[in-house]
């Protein structure tokens, strides 16, 4: 057992995914959820590190939010019957993958929700709480701009409440969320989800589970 053991991890190959998105954004669920799906048909063909990166898709965002009938009226030019029809093929894309998509009226800023983000990378819970802020928005219809939505996100994976309280009152990685924001404008990042492998490779957008099996099969065929 243990040569085979030793066998199949000889084979996995090293992989870092940045994953630049917002809580926002639901095609940025659908390829998130999508990813991992693929990562897991991959099993250990691959030993993947993904990192999370800002984006704000509404920087100027009021407090209060906007509804989504009148935020994308305004920014895309949609009917709420355009918009009705996207949202059920969000809804149908995210179920193939195991998201579901609740009834989502108000889009919010996302800026703390980053800081957040940020904060958690450093206290290896990053993942966890991307996936379920996303849920929190997307599935619950929760605010990811109060911060008693986001200490709640973050005590239900594991993080400390009182921590994560102190990080948003006290306006923490405001600078470091807004520098990391601005280094992936200028690398050209102008939609979410980006997906970045090995700091080389671009793919864009909520692709289907065998978009990015291929692609990852793709990027591990380079020589290292």
């Amino acid at each position: 057992m243990q040569a085979g053991t030793q066998a199949i991890q000889a084979r996995s190959r090293p992989l870092r995914i940045d994953y630049v998105s917002d809580i926002a954004c639901p095609w940025c669920a659908v390829g998130l959820w999508s990813l991992q799906q693929a990562l897991s048909n991959l099993g250990d063909e691959v030993d993947a590190r993904i990192v999370f990166h800002p984006f704000e898709l509404n920087p100027d965002m009021r407090p209060e939010g906007e509804a989504i009938v009148d935020y994308l009226g305004r920014k895309y030019g949609r009917t709420p019957e355009q918009i009705a029809e996207s949202q059920a093929m969000i809804r149908a894309r995210g179920a193939s993958v195991g998201f579901a998509f609740g009834a989502r009226t108000y889009v919010y800023n996302t800026f703390d929700a980053h800081r957040l983000l940020h904060w958690a990378g450093m206290e290896g819970k990053q993942f966890p709480l991307k996936a379920a802020l996303l849920r929190a928005y997307h599935s619950d219809g929760k605010d990811p701009s109060k911060h008693d939505v986001l200490v709640e996100t973050a005590a239900s994976v594991g993080l400390d409440a009182a921590a994560a309280r102190r990080v948003l009152e006290a306006g923490e990685y405001a600078d470091e969320v807004r520098a990391e924001e601005q280094e992936y404008i200028d690398m050209g990042i102008q939609s979410v989800p980006s997906i970045i492998f090995n700091r080389k490779y671009l793919l864009s957008g909520g692709q289907p589970v065998e978009a990015f099996e291929q692609a990852i099969r793709q990027v591990l065929a380079e020589p290292a």
